[in-house]
């Protein structure tokens, strides 16, 4: 059966591959998975498609006898924390995260607020290609109602974070909301927690005009400069839907998401006596270096979110999260969610006193480095398969791609599960040798691929 569901739910270019029809053809499907019946939560992003798509689904959810609660555009974390307090059945959340502005996307998160594990996925999908779809009576159609939900959501995370110690720090924090959902929390959030709040992009547009709404340093550059320039302690920037988040510390460099998936685990590591964290095979070996130094235990999982959160249910782990900035802490939700991990930093610092560059600088220090390539979905597969036996001498892990462990460091070439490339990470403990590494790793797939 062909797959409809990536990594983090459904993707494409609006009027094209993600359309109207497809929309409300999931929605129908989602609505015969459900058996015709209980709530199902709906919101979006800010992008321009948003209420086209949202509207779809809505339509064909309500026809198919479920009602639906319209929660507007909001964080992703902040309608997934929603769900279970509403006493949902569902969540349908209309993003497609750090994606361009031409792009948009379908996730659903379960009644718990989890993304929805893969196998009920596959029944959403067997329901959507058989067009299996099954329709209420005209006298049980849904009914429609909206909520608010960023007030309940910032409470949440506030009577989870020390907010005592942050005001007496009198922090100053510079935010960069990418144009995106953040616009409508995090502002609030952070002069909740008493931090004087400088914002970059914070009004929601659709069209993305500050920049690219993947916090990348290409994209952060005016945060970085701002960051440093303002004496700020901290630069926070959230991707488009705001399940993640990257840092700028205070002089004005760009902290990469493993460093603070680090960070934050040393220290939650250290308070709870030991413990199970949890994280993708592509997560720097730092993070097991200061979870181990602090008598905590890693387990490695496949890449994804949804992966790394049943994971951390299964095993009663204490904290989780990806490379990428997305971190997930159980107290709270089992979730990404770029706000609460930026309260949290703003914890760390405010206890120990010191700088963030100084607690960055106290973490092992390795040196990544990211490429992709393209490749047509159909050759992933094998091209994977090809490159495993191609190598020679070599420990090879085949958990999630194909994971080279070298002397002082790894490679991992890994395809996406939301578009038509390879991503080649590489770890190492100087950036000249990761750098070579991708090359010569990117070079390799991409001749596999040409021979395909």
């Amino acid at each position: 059966m062909p797959r409809l569901f990536g990594t983090n739910g459904i993707r494409g270019i609006v009027n094209d591959t993600m359309n109207a029809k497809l929309a409300m053809e999931v929605g129908m499907a989602i609505a015969t998975y459900l058996e015709n019946k209980g709530t199902v939560l709906i919101g979006t992003d800010t992008r321009l498609s948003k209420d086209m798509l949202k509207s779809a689904v809505t339509s064909a959810l309500l026809s198919g006898g479920c009602n639906v609660v319209d929660v507007g555009t909001a964080p992703t974390p902040a309608i997934q924390y929603m769900i279970p307090r509403m006493g949902a059945n569902l969540g349908v959340i209309i993003t497609a995260s750090h994606n361009p502005p031409q792009w948009n996307g379908i996730k659903c998160a379960d009644a718990d607020g989890t993304e929805l594990a893969r196998e009920k996925e596959e029944v959403i999908e067997d329901i959507y290609f058989k067009k299996a779809f099954k329709t209420s009576e005209w006298d049980t159609v849904g009914k429609l109602t909206s909520a608010e939900v960023i007030t309940t959501y910032i409470d949440g995370i506030v009577e989870k974070i020390n907010v005592q110690a942050i005001k007496e720090a009198n922090m100053k924090v510079v935010l960069d909301c990418a144009n995106g959902a953040a616009s409508y929390s995090s502002p609030y959030l952070f002069e909740r927690l008493g931090c004087q709040v400088i914002t970059l992009n914070a009004h929601p547009q659709g069209t993305f005009p500050g920049h690219r709404s993947e916090p990348t340093p290409d994209n952060l550059q005016d945060l970085m400069a701002i960051t440093r320039e303002s004496g700020a302690d901290l630069g926070i920037a959230h991707d488009g839907d705001a399940d993640r988040v990257i840092f700028i510390d205070e002089k004005g460099q760009y902290v990469f998401g493993d460093k603070s998936l680090a960070l934050v685990a040393k220290q939650i590591v250290n308070r709870n006596n030991g413990g199970i964290v949890i994280t993708g095979i592509n997560s720097s070996q730092a993070v097991e270096d200061v979870v181990t130094a602090e008598g905590g235990k890693i387990i490695y999982t496949q890449v994804g979110s949804p992966i790394v959160a049943r994971k951390m249910m299964e095993t009663g782990a204490i904290f989780g999260g990806e490379e990428n900035g997305g971190l997930m802490f159980p107290e709270h939700q089992y979730c990404r969610d770029g706000a609460m991990t930026a309260a949290k930093l703003l914890e760390i610092i405010a206890l120990s006193g010191k700088s963030a560059s100084t607690l960055f600088a106290s973490l092992p220090q390795y040196q990544q480095y990211k490429v992709k390539t393209a490749c047509p979905n159909e050759k992933k597969e094998r091209a994977l398969e090809v490159l495993a036996g191609s190598i020679q001498g070599k420990e090879v892990i085949t958990m999630d791609g194909v994971k080279i462990i070298e002397d002082e460091g790894w490679i991992l070439v890994r395809p996406s599960g939301t578009e038509e490339i390879y991503r080649i990470y590489t770890e190492a403990k100087d950036l000249g040798t990761a750098k070579s590494w991708a090359e010569d790793y990117k070079n390799k797939i991409e001749q596999i691929i040409a021979r395909l």
